[in-house]
């Protein structure tokens, strides 16, 4: 049994409510977090004024480098980055570098870049990553990087997902 005055807010949550969110106005419905058929006839709601920007997939490389690091514990490190965040296609190190490849979805490039630069920082205790600075970073478009791979010239194949030593 609580004790509180009628209609306070429980103790502690300074009266927050927790709000479902929908996947927003910006997502454009084609990749598999699709989720219109769970809510039929309901619109996302847009503020006045505000264009219709569909998010694109964009093609992430991220290289970090510093100080000499046990070999060991930048794989397991990187292999707790896959884990906790299976979007990740492939990572490549050494015991003073690594590359970090996957697709992220966003509005535009600005997004996709910011995401990618706060990576390996925000998981940097929690996977147990070196501390390593990011000293490389390319963010394309998905069409440019299918074209890139057509001409051949593009990155390495992906084929090996997963953590692999240079």
């Amino acid at each position: 049994m609580r004790r509180a005055r009628p209609g306070a807010p429980p103790r502690g949550t300074g009266g927050r409510t927790l709000t479902s969110v929908g996947a927003g106005a910006g997502f454009d419905g084609s990749g598999p977090a699709d989720r219109r058929d769970e809510r039929p006839g309901r619109p996302e709601p847009r503020p006045a004024g505000q264009e219709h920007t569909p998010s694109k997939l964009w093609h992430v490389t991220l290289c970090v480098s510093g100080n000499e690091f046990p070999l060991k514990e930048v794989r397991r490190g990187l292999e707790q980055l896959a884990h906790d965040h299976p979007f990740l296609l492939t990572s490549r190190y050494a015991n003073d570098h690594a590359e970090i490849r996957y697709w992220e979805e966003a509005r535009d490039l600005h997004d996709a870049a910011a995401v990618a630069l706060r990576l390996w920082g925000e998981h940097r205790s929690t996977a147990g990553l070196p501390p390593w600075a990011i000293v490389g970073l390319e963010v394309i478009d998905r069409e440019t990087y299918h074209q890139r791979v057509a001409e051949g010239y593009g990155p390495p194949p992906a084929a090996p997902v997963g953590v692999h030593p240079y």
